[in-house]
């Protein structure tokens, strides 16, 4: 592989030296052929791309390269970015797409300098400074690690979300129709598309397992009149939500509660549940889904919108590509599941599954708003959280963004029916009313 290195000399330690040359050859050896981005050392040395240059990945130190060769590889490199050990400049897609570019094949002959040279990086690198990772206790998926698992997540604070979410501070996959939506349009789109599918009617008493800070809610009360029961775990959108309500003047119309969806009681002519099916877990789905249809009035509907994992990078193994880093940093105990599997479980559930669709590329142009929300307000980001969790919210977005745009992660609407006594449902023959 032709790579072209550009040199700055100047006086170095002699340790630092030999990191230096080490890390220019397992670079030459271990960079894609084919890359948009360039690499810069330490030291001001740069590795070009191959092509238009999209990107540039910076590494900040000579301890950075020996960090992030550690596995799994994807976790090292979110844990390196998230302590500042190397830093993206452009388009961070050009980066992570590695797992799909990457076609490093170094050969037998160079294998035992490389593991040299990536031994001499790592034993440099030392041990890598702890990063603010989610630390629960008790049993996977249990009340008490389901509640802490979503105040991890949610209770950041409420200002901070604002920053980046559409005025509604609707936190999941927007619809583009047209595709030159703006977010607050999206946003607006999704919850009247869901209202659609759901076929509303007033009067009606819809259930929002994960309300949020009760966008949807608020927006099916407005628009169709239907009393809604929100219910979440995190008390500060709880707070949120409720005060959103009341200055909407729906007070009459939507309560929203501090209750696990386990513990909801019926009958909901309508259920919704956005985004939150992927806290749930593979342990509980059957109970999710079991719970959904019990509290359900025969005829009814309900709308499942989920995160599912999507086509698996096809160069990498689980190694380099453990999908961790997520779970550890951002959605603790988050599972997601093949959308076949989903619907296994819901019809297990007695569901009958009506209608699938699949949004994962209006999700990947959400989350391409929301990551540059965040990055024009950084300075009022970091005045909610720490630098390195601020990283981290820069490098989950931006990533996702990639992973949804490729398809490794997908996200899809069920709606799923339980049928009365006599097998009908009230649906209409087409899907003409959902584009009216």
């Amino acid at each position: 592989m032709a790579t072209s290195i550009i040199v700055v000399a100047f006086s170095r330690p002699a340790s630092e030296v030999k990191l230096r040359q080490a890390a220019l050859n397992v670079l030459g050896k271990g960079l894609p052929s084919r890359r948009r981005f360039a690499v810069e050392l330490w030291d001001g040395t740069r590795i070009a791309a191959t092509g238009p240059e999209d990107a540039v990945l910076r590494l900040n130190s000579p301890k950075t390269l020996g960090r992030l060769l550690r596995l799994p590889l994807d976790v090292a490199i979110g844990e390196a970015y998230i302590r500042g050990d190397f830093d993206i400049e452009g388009d961070f897609s050009a980066i992570v797409e590695l797992g799909d570019t990457f076609d490093a094949a170094p050969g037998w002959a160079a294998a035992p300098g490389l593991l040299r040279d990536v031994d001499r990086l790592r034993r440099g690198a030392g041990a890598p400074p702890p990063s603010p990772r989610a630390s629960l206790e008790g049993n996977t998926h249990s009340r008490e690690r389901d509640r802490a698992a979503i105040e991890h997540h949610y209770d950041v604070s409420n200002d901070f979300y604002k920053l980046w979410l559409d005025e509604r501070m609707v936190y999941s996959c927007g619809y583009f129709p047209n595709g030159d939506e703006t977010l607050g349009e999206a946003q607006a789109a999704k919850l009247e598309h869901v209202c659609r599918k759901l076929r509303l009617q007033e009067g009606e008493h819809l259930l929002d397992i994960g309300c949020g800070w009760g966008g949807l809610a608020i927006y099916a009360a407005q628009h169709y009149g239907v009393r809604v029961t929100g219910v979440t775990l995190s008390a500060a959108q709880l707070r949120e939500g409720q005060a959103r309500v009341e200055a909407a003047g729906l007070g009459h119309l939507v309560s929203l509660e501090l209750r696990d969806y386990r513990d909801v009681v019926g009958p909901f002519d309508k259920i919704s549940s956005v985004g939150m099916a992927e806290h749930v877990g593979r342990k509980n789905m059957a109970e999710y889904f079991e719970t959904a249809y019990r509290v359900l009035r025969p005829g009814g509907l309900m709308l499942n919108h989920a995160i599912s994992s999507g086509l698996a990078q096809a160069h990498v193994t689980s190694l380099l590509q453990s999908g961790n880093f997520a779970r550890r940093y951002i959605f603790p105990d988050g599972e997601l599941l093949p959308v076949w599997e989903t619907q296994k479980f819901a019809e297990a559930a007695l569901f009958e599954v009506r209608d699938v669709e699949n949004l994962r590329e209006h999700y990947a142009q959400t989350l391409g708003h929301w990551a540059r929300n965040l990055e024009a307000h950084e300075q009022e980001a970091r005045q909610h959280l720490s630098k390195a969790r601020y990283r981290l919210w820069r490098i989950y977005l931006n990533a996702c963004v990639y992973y949804f745009s490729a398809g490794h992660l997908s996200i899809f609407q069920t709606l799923l029916a339980k049928p009365d006594e006599a097998r009908h449902v009230p649906l209409p023959r087409s899907r003409a009313d959902l584009y009216r």
